[in-house]
């Protein structure tokens, strides 16, 4: 299974795209083999950030069955090592994905045969986009210092965070009371603290199982767009409140420092990180890709978690 790196935030316009098509290009040039899947559903745009004005093919190809694999829907683009593989030509009816379409796309992203997956997702926090983001146990937050930015991603973090609780709690041996109380609390409420006091109170046996299923979910936060003006501890703060508040595990990766241009589709085919390579964004986004490529070497090292 390639390490999959969803990359998901709660508002449109932080910078989702540009951060997954720059990170995955600075990966591949470390000589890892690396896919881009596009799953902005409706609204696809990641190729203008690769320098791609019209991709061919893509996951309508493997939807509608064109290709045996989802790996033959992925297109090289001009990184060595770097593929994308778009939304672009799918229908607009792609945005309501059934849930059968949506389990057959993430069963075949797990099964891709890349060393490293990053899954653009759209904005907001509906079903399909939670489930993509939980397609792996380690997602990528991109917020930006704006106050709307920061309660936007907690209302995301929240929704996964539940989203994964119920999975957890509808896949195991619960008791009823517990099950029905999961399957009643909807995802907009947000009420993880009342669902997690039931399992305790009347399936306490549970507790320890449950705490470490949610602590093997993994947030690693990015912040974009930094300006000088901005808090410079706020991402530290960020991750103590959320270490605070979850069972689950919050990691802050960095800042990346504001800079003209750096989340417009590029015209030419280079990307931002490669014809701007010394721009203080440059210097913050290849800080992250290290961060990341340590984590993934350090975990090809580990024993699989069955």
């Amino acid at each position: 299974m390639p390490e999959i790196y969803p990359v998901g935030g709660g508002k449109g316009g932080v910078g989702k795209s540009f951060i997954a098509a720059s990170l995955g290009a600075l990966l591949a040039r470390r000589g890892r083999k690396v896919v881009l899947v596009d799953l902005d559903l409706g609204a696809s745009n990641l190729h203008t950030f690769l320098g791609i004005k019209n991709p061919k093919g893509g996951l309508e190809r493997y939807l509608s069955r064109k290709v045996t694999s989802l790996e033959r829907a992925a297109t090289p683009t001009a990184v060595p090592n770097l593929f994308t593989i778009t939304s672009l030509h799918c229908t607009f009816e792609i945005a309501n994905l059934f849930y059968t379409q949506k389990q057959k796309i993430i069963t075949a992203i797990r099964n891709l045969p890349f060393d490293s997956v990053l899954l653009d997702l759209g904005p907001g926090t509906n079903y399909n986009t939670l489930d993509f983001f939980l397609t792996s146990n380690t997602g990528l937050l991109v917020l930006t210092p704006e106050l709307p930015s920061i309660e936007n991603s907690f209302r995301f973090i929240k929704a996964v965070y539940l989203r994964k609780l119920k999975q957890i709690i509808k896949r195991n041996a619960f008791n009823a009371a517990v099950k029905s109380a999961a399957a009643e609390l909807s995802s907009s409420e947000s009420k993880t603290d009342d669902l997690i006091n039931l399992v305790l109170q009347s399936d306490p046996e549970k507790k320890d199982f449950l705490k470490d299923e949610l602590s093997r979910l993994r947030f690693k936060l990015i912040l974009n767009q930094f300006q000088k003006t901005s808090d410079p501890n706020l991402g530290g703060k960020l991750e103590a409140v959320c270490n605070r508040h979850f069972y689950s595990r919050f990691e802050f990766l960095g800042n990346i420092r504001h800079s003209a241009g750096m989340n417009t589709g590029s015209a030419s085919n280079d990307l931002f990180i490669l014809h701007r390579p010394v721009d203080p964004a440059s210097v913050d986004l290849k800080e992250i890709a290290r961060k990341l490529n340590t984590n993934f070497s350090s975990a090809s090292r580990e024993p699989a978690i069955s």
